[in-house]
């Protein structure tokens, strides 16, 4: 037995991996995801007083597997399935089970929105709280999606495995690695920055459909927009784990090797594909990575890539990234003007990221006052406490 050291980090850890396991031998997505939640909150309950087993993902494998026979002995219309498989050994993890959970949650029966959001929840181990967050809903929206899609899984009989033909799931797949990729990147809450694990597991997932689809275009520009944007991860953050801007980061701590990798897929992917929203975002990661010094940085050409990308598809962080693009090549005050045409839009309006470019932009164009006003504003409108310090400390620089 191992010392409790950061048990919720290793629960969230195993828990898709476990719940992958236990789906593939048992199906019934609905009543494994219940025993799963028992099995971790016995976890919880038993491992601080009796240390991590050496092997955790078995031991959370066998008690879920273990509930879930419980659960089959009290059904009775059930009863000769559960002698066929209670004596069976518990099912081990296997190297694809998390793409086939992933596949499974993105089934063409469910909505994109219910796809998303129950993938979320069950390959990325986020909390709904979390879920609700990345998406920008109401956390009771969230939940109630959530149910509904496993209800509907339970209802056609989707079965767990991986298909020959992806087909309508592959929009969705995409969309939500790229989702658990962003809330690794910039948790949006709490007291770290990162969330390693995400953002790791995101692009081993992200990997593996690679492998699968190497001919798929948006699938090869996202794994190279990960790749890009994990690369500058080392500079993000100080010493002291105070959020560090992109433009004031220490690049040669920035990982060449990640960079150029990301920049070979993507500049491959770009000459063969027909372009995508993923590429091109890739493409943006790449100017930003290859250049040398901050000022370097070639900002018309991440202008028209930002002006293709609205073009082909618009959102709301879209809209105010080509804004501060527009900023650094025309002026503060073409960003400012720019803004204020925004307003209107209740995404943005009272996003943290809206005050925050606008604060940067006023701080730019000399007027301290307004900028400390609006760096104020956005570190109350943030979640993640890394980003209230670093929003707090730049209003204090403009007393």
């Amino acid at each position: 037995m191992g010392a409790v050291t950061g048990l919720p980090d290793l629960l969230r850890e195993c828990a898709p991996q476990v719940l992958a396991a236990v789906v593939r031998r048992y199906g019934d997505f609905e009543a494994c995801e219940d025993a799963v939640q028992e099995a971790l909150i016995a976890a919880a309950r038993q491992w601080p007083e009796t240390g991590v087993p050496e092997q955790p993902r078995n031991w959370l494998i066998t008690v879920a597997s273990r509930r879930r026979v419980e659960l089959l002995r009290n059904e009775t219309a059930r009863r000769r399935r559960e002698e066929a498989v209670g004596h069976e050994p518990a099912p081990q993890v296997r190297g694809d089970d998390e793409l086939a959970l992933l596949l499974l949650c993105c089934h063409p029966e469910l909505s994109v929105p219910a796809q998303v959001t129950l993938t979320l929840r069950a390959v990325g181990g986020l909390t709904t709280a979390e879920v609700a967050r990345a998406l920008l809903l109401p956390e009771a929206t969230v939940g109630q999606r959530i149910s509904r899609a496993k209800q509907r899984i339970r209802d056609t009989g989707t079965r767990f495995d991986i298909p020959d033909e992806f087909g309508e799931r592959l929009t969705a797949v995409r969309h939500v690695l790229y989702l658990i990729f962003n809330e690794g990147y910039t948790a949006s809450s709490g007291d770290a920055l990162h969330r390693v694990e995400l953002t790791r597991e995101a692009i081993r997932l992200t990997r593996q459909l690679h492998r699968r689809l190497p001919d798929d275009g948006e699938v090869a520009g996202l794994l190279a927009l990960m790749l890009l944007t994990d690369a500058r991860r080392p500079s993000r953050t100080g010493p002291d784990g105070t959020l560090v801007p992109l433009a004031e980061q220490d690049r040669r701590r920035w990982d060449a090797a990640a960079i150029a990798e990301g920049v070979a897929i993507i500049t491959h992917t770009l000459a063969r594909a027909p372009i995508g929203p993923f590429q091109l975002q890739a493409a943006i990661a790449a100017v930003h990575d290859e250049a040398a010094r901050a000022e370097d940085t070639d900002w018309p050409q991440i202008l028209g890539l930002y002006g293709m990308l609205h073009a082909l598809a618009p959102s709301p962080m879209v809209t105010l990234n080509r804004i501060v693009a527009r900023a650094m090549v025309g002026g503060p005050e073409a960003g400012l003007a720019a803004l204020d045409k925004i307003d209107e839009d209740p995404v943005l309006a009272r996003h943290h990221r809206t005050a925050a470019v606008r604060a940067h932009l006023l701080e730019l164009a000399g007027d301290r006052a307004g900028a400390q006003e609006q760096y104020r504003l956005a570190a109350r409108l943030t979640l993640s406490r890394p980003e209230q310090r670093y929003l707090e400390s730049r209003a204090a620089r403009l007393r």
